[in-house]
């Protein structure tokens, strides 16, 4: 019995010793479109998120770390202000994610995010730095036109009698992206030829 109450003793007595990992897992990369909005997530768990102070922290390419938010409560945060009134960060406790919305982004915008977290009062010391994620690659680039079809017109020559006229027939390709095109002309019989904007391609070519 003394052996039992020795042991659990010492059980009881490592047990606050014992802590659990800090983990921050973040999508590997976003994109977006310059005057858009999307939203960053950092799944935590180890810690009381609620409880913690957070961060957003992001590398520009060629650049050092810059620091851009830092967020405990709705009530208690703090902005850069190259990203103030545009970027929100929030907690959500229920699913412990701590979530940077992002709107009217910018291509400078264009950096590897991360999330960090305080080692909490229970972890920290003054030489132990803020515990990061593996960070986001965020890239805003020009949005793209979707594929427009051509529209075409034929335009022929009249017939002549004479043999030795020289004519041709032209097509015209209007209102397509993207701008470079190809197109494939047969004239009765003949061959048909392969042809690069812009063409005039006479009969007996």
């Amino acid at each position: 019995m003394m052996t039992s109450t020795i042991f659990l003793s010492l059980l009881l007595a490592l047990l606050p010793c014992v802590q659990s990992e800090i983990t921050l897992i973040q999508p590997e990369a976003e994109t977006g479109h310059p005057g858009g909005s999307l939203s960053l997530t950092c799944k935590t768990s180890g810690f009381n998120l609620g409880s913690s102070s957070m961060y957003w922290i992001r590398q520009v390419p060629g650049q050092g770390l810059e620091w851009i938010v830092y967020y405990y409560s709705s009530s208690s945060n703090n902005y850069a202000p190259a990203i103030k009134d545009r970027f929100t960060a929030s907690k959500d406790t229920s699913n412990n994610i701590f979530a940077l919305e992002m709107r009217s982004v910018k291509i400078d915008d264009t950096a590897i995010y991360y999330c960090a977290t305080d080692p909490g009062p229970e972890r920290r010391n003054r030489y132990e730095p803020l515990i990061f994620g593996a960070g986001t690659q965020l890239t805003v680039e020009p949005g793209q036109k979707s594929i427009v079809k051509p529209k075409l017109s034929a335009f022929y020559p009249p017939k002549s009698s004479s043999k030795d006229a020289v004519q041709a027939a032209v097509c015209l390709a209007s209102d397509f992206f993207p701008k470079d095109i190809s197109l494939q002309l047969a004239f009765g019989d003949k061959p048909k030829a392969n042809v690069t904007r812009p063409s005039v391609l006479k009969p007996d070519e």
